[in-house]
């Protein structure tokens, strides 16, 4: 795999140019002509796309127009919420609320039940799609029944990847849906696009994950594409089935690039046909010459089995490496574990060494990357015949739809599993985020699914557990379960890959999908359970902040399932004070105390009354402050909580992550830099400044106060560095904190205190 160091022009979608002295004679001579390179940033798949979808009057800051929608219900009831306290009459364009998350109905009693019908009440009122539990995990019912090459999509899951149909579909916290539903845009700069140019053919035996764990490997830490579009095109393309292409492009999120395009062709034609959307294909292709910021050249038969280490999914080995050199790998592993667990709980694989092998305790096929019909066909021909054993190792498999469940029932693959001694279950998302298939204290699960982080396999550090995942393909896991645990490449195993044909069942969503799309009931009520709850009322920002540090992480990248976890706190997102107490309860368990004791101040000055009475800390930073600043009292300030991480963001693009912040009194966060887009985009719209801070010593430490003077003017004029002080022992120390670009909605929704507020002042 090769990264190109400078931009690259593509001739005729199959020979590559690298940017430089020698490209215009390369190029004239090709083409008979001088090539102009930004006529050629035209000529690219997603700037067609992004230029359809566009509603400003220039390409270089997007007002982006989105065709459908999707969300599932650990988001939708939030977004309806937000929408409906700003205005919401009806769904403007098809929105689809999926049940594949909290589809368990054990935890908290009734209430996952609860947001099921809400939403179904929802899609009534409001011209919805609503898809029961257990009938697919959201990004399959998009790839089914929504999809269309040359179409954008918009979701709140991360994972809202379609590129592989031709469609370009953005992942991103509810408030950017919730401006969708308002008749607002989805605001930002024309993004860099990066050209995946795939030649070869897979080796037998390699799956899509290993594809993808390969690019991911390569490119994450680096940054390569972050915030980019990853456009996929080549001749080995056509050496990939859509369900394989399908299986990479949704772990690109992985690599934090912004959205994902690929090329389409006769078998994403053929897709379409097969679902009775024949109608939705076209064919999408680069111009003649195309110009890219930066280039992947992939020789996809040099890609080897693959396997992400815990705890990230750019972790990354071959099979072959962790074999060879498990002790040494094991060790690295460990030592990783260390910077984010620290002495908290005992963490090491060691003991999963049996007789110089890595024994497996759980494999897991699932979700929107693993739970895809050749994943699973393909599993199954590997363990026709075998057994996994009577030891500790267990499979579990979920398609990812019911019709694909069906269709590996009518050939017999399901049955091939089942006698071999996998469990069958329907399609759910629980093993992805830690909410399913558990594995034991000190387990190591490896799955075909989309993240490893520290505790999205369910266990909790602050309880005294540890479990870990790996990622792997599914013909790997397969190739494991086969060798009863010990891991296994599905390159040592002699398998038969019979590729029976898919036949696509839509009369399984007929019967129990309720559509509502253009016929939405004005007259029909919201059902609301009573762990439902509306958003709690948010200030303006005002005039100048004293902000607490109440939180200090060093970790190189934290998480969102860091800053809010997933698994069974997932059933409190409909209620956000409830919610709100599992903030940072798995990296740190102190924040929500300090930062409530901190909120008593400014709920204080809200009250017009003393917020030193209220919170007596305050009174002597108060009057540190005014020895400055003798003219700041409480009319003139807002008292809140703030954290400081190296590179927050990576992840889920769950909107909880800031907005528990905010619930809690956080007022910004401070950051070397934002891990991804839609993380500073969360805090902006729940009214948190983004600041950023250049890496070295920090000016402050964890529990210092830190006074931000004329920050509203600041953030009114558009200030890219606002003046700041560290309080501490009496004193005050300047320094400066940044904020990189913001759009004027943007500034606006922090002036106003959150989106919600926003649109009550202006719609």
């Amino acid at each position: 795999m090769k990264l190109f160091e400078t931009g690259v022009y593509l001739l005729n979608g199959s020979e590559i140019v690298a940017d430089g002295s020698q490209a215009d004679a390369i190029l004239a001579a090709s083409c008979g002509r001088k090539i102009d390179r930004e006529e050629a940033r035209k000529q690219t798949i997603a700037y067609g796309i992004l230029r359809d979808h566009n509603c400003s009057d220039n390409m270089e800051q997007l007002k982006i127009k989105f065709d459908k929608m999707t969300s599932h219900d650990i988001t939708y009831v939030g977004i309806i919420q937000t929408a409906r306290a700003s205005g919401l009459e009806k769904f403007p364009i098809p929105y689809v609320l999926t049940n594949c998350h909290n589809s368990l109905c054990a935890v908290g009693g009734t209430i996952n039940e609860d947001d099921h019908m809400f939403g179904l009440s929802a899609a009534r009122k409001y011209g919805g799609i609503y898809v029961p539990p257990h009938q697919a995990v959201i990004h399959q019912f998009a790839r089914e029944m929504l999809a269309e090459a040359g179409k954008m999509i918009l979701g709140s899951d991360s994972h809202t990847r379609y590129g592989a149909l031709g469609t370009m579909a953005m992942g991103e916290g509810g408030p950017e849906l919730v401006k969708q539903l308002l008749g607002r845009t989805y605001d930002i700069d024309m993004p860099q696009v990066v050209g995946v140019y795939m030649t070869g053919k897979p080796a037998k035996g390699v799956g899509p994950q290993d594809i993808a764990l390969a690019i991911i490997g390569k490119v994450f830490a680096c940054g390569y594409v972050k915030n980019k579009v990853m456009e996929f095109v080549g001749p080995g393309l056509a050496n990939l089935s859509v369900d394989y292409r399908i299986g990479i492009d949704v772990m690109t999120t992985e690599t934090t690039c912004l959205s994902s395009i690929w090329a389409t062709d006769e078998k994403t034609e053929e897709f379409y046909e097969i679902h009775g959307r024949k109608d939705a294909y076209r064919k999408l292709a680069p111009g003649q010459i195309a110009y890219y910021d930066g280039m992947i050249e992939i020789d996809l038969s040099q890609i080897k089995p693959m396997i992400a280490m815990p705890f990230h999914p750019s972790y990354t080995y071959t099979i072959e490496e962790v074999n060879h050199n498990l002790e040494d790998i094991l060790e690295q592993v460990t030592k990783r574990a260390q910077v984010s667990l620290g002495d908290r709980i005992s963490y090491s694989l060691k003991d999963k060494i049996r007789d110089g092998r890595l024994y497996v305790d759980q494999g897991i096929i699932a979700g929107c990357a693993g739970g895809g019909y050749e994943n699973i066909t393909d599993a199954a021909d590997i363990l026709r015949g075998a057994d996994i054993g009577a030891d500790e190792f267990s499979l579990s498999v979920y398609p990812a739809s019911m019709p694909v469940y069906m269709q590996l029932i009518k050939n017999g693959s399901a049955a091939s599993l089942i006698e071999a001694g996998a469990v069958f279950k329907t399609a759910f998302c629980g093993p992805c985020f830690g909410a399913g298939d558990t594995p034991a204290n000190n387990g190591f699960s490896i799955r075909h699914s989309t993240r490893n982080f520290p505790n999205r396999e369910g266990s909790k550090i602050q309880d005294g557990q540890i479990s870990s995942v790996a990622l792997m393909d599914a013909r790997s896991i397969a190739a494991t379960a086969a060798n009863k645990g010990l891991l296994t490449a599905a390159t040592d195993i002699d398998a038969d890959f019979t590729k029976p044909k898919y036949f696509f069942d839509r009369s399984i969503y007929q019967k129990r999908v309720f559509d509502a799309v253009g016929k939405a009931d004005p007259e029909a009520e919201l059902t609301f359970g009573p762990n439902i709850k509306d958003w709690p009322k948010m200030s303006p920002l005002p005039e100048n902040l004293i902000l607490k540090l109440v939180s200090e992480i060093h970790d190189p990248v934290t998480t969102t399932d860091e800053l809010i976890p997933s698994g069974e706190t997932s059933s409190y997102r409909s209620n956000p004070l409830k919610l709100a107490e599992f903030a940072l309860s798995r990296r740190d368990p102190a924040y929500v105390g300090r930062a409530k004791e901190v909120q008593k101040a400014q709920k204080a000055i809200e009250a017009d009354s003393c917020p030193g009475k209220a919170f007596a800390e305050v009174h002597e930073i108060m009057q540190a402050i005014k020895e400055k600043f003798p003219e700041i009292n409480r009319h003139v300030i807002g008292i809140g909580s703030t954290i400081f991480a190296v590179k927050p963001g990576d992840g889920s693009a769950r909107e909880q992550a800031a907005s528990c912040q905010k619930v809690l009194g956080g007022w910004a966060n401070i950051a070397n830099e934002y891990a991804t887009k839609r993380y500073r985009s969360n805090l902006i719209n729940w009214g948190m400044i983004p600041f950023t801070i250049p890496a070295g010593d920090l000016p402050f430490k964890n529990l210092d106060y830190i006074f931000v003077p004329g920050v509203r003017e600041a953030i009114k004029e558009g200030k890219s560095r606002v003046e700041a002080y560290a309080v501490h022992e009496g004193h005050l120390t300047p320094f400066s904190l940044y904020v990189d670009a913001m759009t004027d909605d943007e500034r606006q929704i922090i002036l106003d205190g959150c989106l919600i507020n926003y649109y009550r002042a202006h719609r």
